[in-house]
């Protein structure tokens, strides 16, 4: 690692005596509306900051120059940007070839800017037709593009031309996985691309803790509430305007009819947008009780109106982008953003012919609190894309290359993406202990951490958000990209809201607990809680015996006995999200008493605690030790000296663990009747004590039709660390494409 760090600084080092010691690289950003400004200002913030580095010019056209979008420029002065050049490029019309006109005016007028500014790069964000006009005159003049937000995949003509711009482009700075390997496949320099996140979410992933109720108030009502209003934010699409304008004639009716206030914003300049605002005019939007209308809203404040809304409905590429920073719910319509990758808190309606179909998602959607997503970057985006713009040489040849077939794969210009490794904060919460846990994509735990439970509610929650806090901090150093939280946890556990419902006795004060918002507040991270037990049949299923099977079942022999179920490669919670209770099946009507109030449990005859409690009396009539055997006066009966007992001829300890192996037995019979699976996971310190116990078991009270089930003892190290960590893991896999 500290060789590859020298490395990069010597690279550094080369380019800046290459370029010239005073030479400082002359960036010029130009920007077209408020939605590409919201991005590209953390970056000219970034540039403004290091002025021995860098020389800033800010060129500005499109819709920030018209009246009718809300004079958007403004911001940019009031940011403290010095603006050099105002290009007014927007032909007024409502068809697609206004934006042809635009985009020729636009090329007009570019050379003469771009002539007097001579910059060493140009800056280019996203797809938009205004875009398009800037990449095709730096690339015709000679000038090296950087191009933002390349290689992901939306709808419309947005695509064609993203892609367009991506083929002018000299450098490419996108923001997921998926988007790097598109801009891969697509055979572009794998040394030019840099996968550094959103820039956005260096501003967005710091805001939602800032003062929020006077902007609420402020533009939408003194009387409104946090979560208690809707964000609409809905474009026109191009290549179907005639769909896209009835589209949003349903939206507005049924928002009418949900009877929220929400805060509506004007369209994008695009052809059919002036269509979109008579609309609204038609329906009395602007003068409707419950509605405010606006063409613009500064970024920093609509951060936090959208961060707070009970929901945001739309075809925006903000909703399914920047508001999964924040777990807000959205509903995104229509066909503008498919392809796009989102977090869960997005609930898709491709098509509708009536406005009940937008009003079911809004009554499914309005008042809910997502995991926050970080699906599009992690904060830390600016400084990646700086130290990359360091490493420019400006000696090298202008001329792209095209690297085709074979591809490469995940590989970045930055030195910091190629030894990362995705990563998942695994947290076991355990009777006696609280762990932390570093899981790599592989199973391998990077790094433990280990603390003693405390034993009230406010300290416990207080020490694992400590030890996440931590372990998230050295995840850094460690090169680790956390992919977000899993928590294995005793007892009943509602894995769709992350609530801890009831805990085993070995945790007390530990019911209805919200695990998810507290730590996904902090480390702004997703968070996922399951059972310990479902998290052990987790474990097997991405990195263990179970890996590959439809159908098994995980039994875990421990201080108590538990267990998941496997069924169909997914994960069985049951209607109250109490499946897989396998320690509570009863096998004895007249069996010893068992933690849960019940007689005859599983549990209470094969658990470490039941096995303690035997030892105890046999060690209470002086019958548990036998030669080869001693304890100390102050040591504690365990179960482990009932197993020495049994191992060194004890006959009554033995028959206890006998007893105990067959009762574990006739409860995996009940099972293979019941559930029919193809393997059985005996996890947990007694597992292999007990595998021979229950394959005599099945041999002699199975049907003949489940005699033929596997039955394995795991090999997994530990179990729960790893499920915690497959909640994270597997929901990544199945989401990035």
């Amino acid at each position: 690692e500290l060789y590859f760090k020298n490395l990069s600084k010597q690279k550094q080092k080369e380019v800046m005596e290459k370029n010239g010691s005073n030479h400082k690289l002359r960036v010029c950003v130009a920007t077209c509306n408020r939605a590409d400004y919201s991005k590209l200002a953390p970056i000219m913030f970034g540039i403004k900051a290091e002025p021995q580095f860098f020389e800033l010019d800010v060129v500005v056209l499109g819709s920030h120059l018209i009246d009718d979008y809300g004079n958007t420029y403004r911001m940019i002065e009031q940011d403290d940007f010095d603006i050099h050049t105002r290009l007014h490029t927007i032909v007024r019309g409502e068809d697609e070839a206004a934006m042809v006109e635009s985009v020729g005016l636009a090329l007009v007028k570019l050379p003469d800017v771009l002539n007097r500014l001579k910059p060493d790069i140009m800056i280019v964000h996203g797809d938009r037709f205004d875009a398009l006009a800037l990449a095709t005159s730096a690339a015709l003049m000679n000038i090296r593009i950087l191009h933002i937000e390349g290689g992901e995949v939306s709808g419309t003509i947005d695509d064609s031309i993203r892609h367009a711009i991506t083929k002018l482009a000299h450098y490419h700075v996108c923001c997921t996985r998926s988007a790097e390997q598109h801009l891969i496949a697509m055979c572009e320099d794998h040394d030019r691309i840099l996968l550094a996140g959103c820039p956005s979410y260096d501003k967005l992933l710091s805001a939602k803790n800032k003062d929020y109720m006077s902007i609420i108030c402020m533009w939408l009502g003194e009387d409104v509430k946090p979560r208690d209003y809707i964000v609409a934010l809905q474009h026109p699409v191009t290549t179907d305007i005639k769909h896209s304008i009835k589209m949003f004639e349903l939206t507005l009716d049924a928002l009418i009819s949900f009877n929220k206030r929400t805060l509506v914003l004007f369209p994008n300049v695009d052809a059919g947008d002036k269509e979109m605002v008579r609309v609204m005019r038609k329906k009395g939007i602007e003068h409707h009780p419950n509605f405010r209308a606006v063409k613009h809203v500064p970024f920093d404040q609509f951060i936090q109106l959208v961060a707070h809304a009970g929901c945001m409905i739309g075809n925006s590429s903000c909703g399914v982008r920047e508001v999964g920073a924040f777990g807000t719910p959205v509903i995104n319509l229509g066909t503008r953003q498919t392809g796009r990758e989102t977090g869960e808190n997005v609930l898709h309606v491709r098509d509708a012919d009536t406005q009940d179909k937008i009003l079911h998602a809004l009554q499914l959607q309005f008042g809910k609190q997502y995991p926050c997503s970080k699906i599009y970057g992690d904060g830390n985006a600016v400084p990646r894309i700086l130290k990359f713009l360091k490493s420019i040489d400006l000696e090298e040849p202008l001329q792209k290359k095209f690297c085709f077939p074979p591809v490469k794969d995940n590989i970045s210009q930055d030195i910091d993406h190629i030894l990362e490794t995705q990563s998942a904060l695994a947290v076991d919460l355990g009777g006696t202990n609280l762990r932390v846990a570093i899981v790599s994509m592989k199973g391998e735990i990077v790094k433990k951490y280990t603390q003693l439970n405390p034993k009230t509610y406010e300290d416990r929650l207080e020490l694992i958000l400590k030890m996440c806090v931590e372990a998230a901090s050295e995840a850094v150093n460690l090169n680790c990209r956390i992919l977000g939280v899993g928590i294995s946890t005793g007892g009943r556990v509602n894995p769709r809201e992350g609530i801890v419902l009831h805990s085993t006795k070995l945790i007390q004060e530990w019911s209805c607990v919200d695990l998810r918002t507290p730590i996904s507040d902090a480390l702004h991270l997703p968070v996922w809680v399951d059972n310990d037990g479902n998290c052990a049949a987790l474990a097997e299923r991405k990195f263990g015996h179970g890996k590959g099977v439809e159908n098994f079942v995980t039994l875990i022999t421990g201080t108590g006995i538990g267990g998941g179920i496997i069924h169909q490669h997914e994960l069985i919670h049951g209607s109250s999200f109490c499946a897989a209770e396998l320690g509570h099946i009863v096998v004895s009507l007249d069996g010893p008493e068992c933690l849960c109030g019940s007689q005859g449990c599983i549990e209470a005859y094969a658990s470490g605690i039941a096995l303690q409690r035997e030892a105890k009396k046999l060690h209470d009539e002086d019958v548990l030790l036998v030669e080869g055997m001693s304890m100390k006066k102050e040591e504690v009966v365990s179960a482990a000296h009932l197993i020495q007992a049994a191992k060194l001829g004890n006959a009554k300890a033995d028959s206890i663990l006998r007893t105990a192996g067959t009762a574990l037995g006739l409860g995996v019979v009940n099972i293979l009747h019941t559930m029919n699976p193809s393997l059985v996971i005996l996890s947990g310190v007694l597992a292999s004590h007990y595998v021979n116990a229950v394959k005599d078991v099945i041999h002699r009270q199975a049907l003949s039709s489940a005699k033929t089930v596997d039955v394995v003892v795991s090999n997994l190290a530990d179990p729960a660390l790893l499920g915690a960590a497959s909640l994270v893991l597997d929901y990544t896999t199945r989401r990035t494409y």
